[in-house]
């Protein structure tokens, strides 16, 4: 197999405490180096939070694996500082196409309207991001990556946890305040505490092929239900970086899976599709399993549970890393103020109330997708085929088609700590929402808006208090040791396209409250320092 990727080898090191046979208590530990807990890493140190991170292995993950990154995950590695790099290597694509047999029956845009930072979609190799974030993370003083480290036992105590990790110099162990499990579906930490991790498991298999070769298929995603070169199933092509291209082919509950990663079965079914004479070589097999399952509760005392460790989604829709990145985006803020004393314990109860009900907005859609493409009962097939056959000519069938709704985040729209509106708005930005970015003018430069919302706190994040029209007199509205600061629209930024107004509803007079992870927390129609106020303590969780 050709190999267009190095692997490299992280270095094990002893750490202080280890080599001096002393226990230290950590504010935070993550387990499991993966996207979600080099993301979190990333974010929490860049809130000021002192974070040891700690992985049983020493290298990235091992083949191309997740590889679609969706706009509000890029979002918020731009916040981090890290999008950059990963569009640059990425294949941006926004455009999806289904077939049945070989007639385009459906096709859809990701993002038909232009005035956004972040493209849709990008495509990217696991392990091209999980370098990226390693390479931050390691540079930043306030992340300690520890490599070859295993957690073995972990006991909880009232205000921490103790953690028993195996190195090859042996074990020892660290206290953290907080412990977050990112460790995957087969998480130890999730065992460990007894968590329960109930779904549906799908009986069929699909084969991942990553191909290397130069084709001249456009950078968009194919679906084919039932393709000529494979029929009775389906297939699903994707380009990567380096002229890799991901191909997955639905194999059936029966295949044997070690049978059907070998060469000789897996070149036939690229030649079938590609054609006898098509040049390629192989990257990377696998053949996998999915399930639909989550976490019964995301906290179990000190102990947080994120990424595919909190839920497990089958992968039509590439829902899994871009949850488990909002999973991060929600939970660092709330870590930072409950151990600066700035916020109750009580705030991060709300990690599990919002980020369940995305998980469950996740699985329903997951779910749904993968019974279209597998269908699992007489029914279900008859009313899959309908759908395919009507939309070869019936416009109103094609939106039915369901080859993976491409994941989009979850307005999180029960959430305690929403206030919710009292007046009239127009437009998708209610409290619960993540931020729609737009292009508009910043100290005389072109900026964009959800760039100027990091600049305007630093690093470690703050709320703030977007104001159309008429700037209050105030420069913010404080309570306790939090502060909204007041951004003007107008005054101190200018919506130089309209675009800013027209996504926010803008009208004069508007006030939104946003919160450290970019979400609507609350919206009013004019400026009233107690309503902020009584919004601001509701969004820390202040009875």
């Amino acid at each position: 197999m050709q190999q267009t990727y190095t692997y490299p080898e992280f270095p094990y090191r002893q750490s202080a405490e280890q080599r001096e046979g002393r226990l230290a208590r950590h504010p935070l530990v993550i387990i499991g180096a993966g996207p979600i807990g080099l993301t979190l890493a990333l974010d929490c140190a860049q809130r000021g939070i002192p974070t040891v991170l700690v992985d049983d292995n020493n290298t990235v993950s091992i083949g191309s694996r997740a590889v679609c990154y969706a706009k509000r995950p890029l979002e918020i590695w731009d916040r981090l500082g890290m999008a950059a790099p990963l569009v640059d290597k990425g294949v941006r694509w926004q455009v999806g196409k289904v077939f049945l047999r070989d007639d385009l029956v459906y096709g859809f845009d990701l993002l038909p309207e232009s005035g956004h930072k972040m493209p849709a979609m990008i495509n990217l190799q696991q392990y091209y991001l999980e370098q990226t974030l390693v390479d931050a993370c390691e540079v930043h003083p306030l992340v300690d990556v520890r490599w070859k480290h295993k957690l073995v036992a972990l006991q909880q105590a009232e205000d921490h946890a103790t953690l028993t990790l195996e190195t090859p110099d042996g074990r020892f162990d660290l206290e953290a305040a907080w412990v977050v499990a990112c460790d995957g579906a087969n998480s130890d930490t999730r065992q460990m505490v007894g968590g329960g991790f109930s779904g549906q498991f799908f009986h069929d298999r699909f084969l991942i092929a990553d191909v290397v070769m130069k084709a001249a298929f456009p950078t968009e995603r194919w679906f084919w239900f039932d393709p000529p070169f494979h029929r009775g199933q389906s297939v699903l092509l994707h380009k990567q970086s380096d002229d890799v291209w991901r191909i997955d082919f639905q194999l059936g509950w029966e295949a044997d899976p070690e049978a059907e990663k070998q060469p000789e079965r897996v070149i036939p079914r690229i030649q079938a599709m590609l054609g006898p004479d098509a040049k390629f070589e192989l990257e990377w097999v696998s053949v996998y399993q999915f399930a639909c399952r989550r976490i019964d509760k995301f906290r179990y005392g000190r102990v947080l549970f994120a990424g595919d460790a909190a839920h497990q989604v089958s992968p039509f829709g590439a829902r899994g890393a871009n949850t488990g990145v909002q999973d991060a985006d929600n939970l660092a803020w709330k870590l930072k103020l409950v151990i600066d004393g700035a916020a109750p314990e009580s705030l991060i109860d709300s990690y599990h109330d919002e980020r369940a009900y995305a998980a469950d907005d996740n699985l329903l859609n997951s779910t749904r997708s993968t019974d279209f493409i597998t269908p699992k009962s007489a029914s279900s097939l008859r009313y899959r085929n309908a759908v395919l056959e009507l939309a070869e000519t019936e416009r109103f069938a094609r939106p039915l088609i369901n080859s993976g709704r491409l994941s989009t985040p979850t307005p999180y729209q029960q959430s305690p700590l929403n206030t919710p509106d009292e007046e009239a708005f127009a437009g998708a930005m209610k409290p619960g929402s993540n931020c729609a970015d737009a292009p508009l003018r910043h100290a005389g430069q072109a900026a964009w808006f959800l760039n100027v919302l990091n600049t305007l706190h630093g690093a470690a994040g703050g709320f703030t208090l977007l104001v159309f029209g008429d700037r209050p007199a105030v420069d913010g509205v404080a309570e306790g040791r939090v502060t909204a600061r007041v951004l003007g629209v107008g005054s101190d930024i200018e919506d130089s396209d309209g675009l800013l107004a027209q996504r926010y509803d803008g009208q004069p007079g508007t006030v939104y409250l946003i919160r450290p992870d970019q979400h609507v927390a609350a919206r009013w129609r004019s400026f009233d320092e107690a309503k902020v106020r009584a919004a601001l303590r509701r969004c820390l969780a202040v009875h």
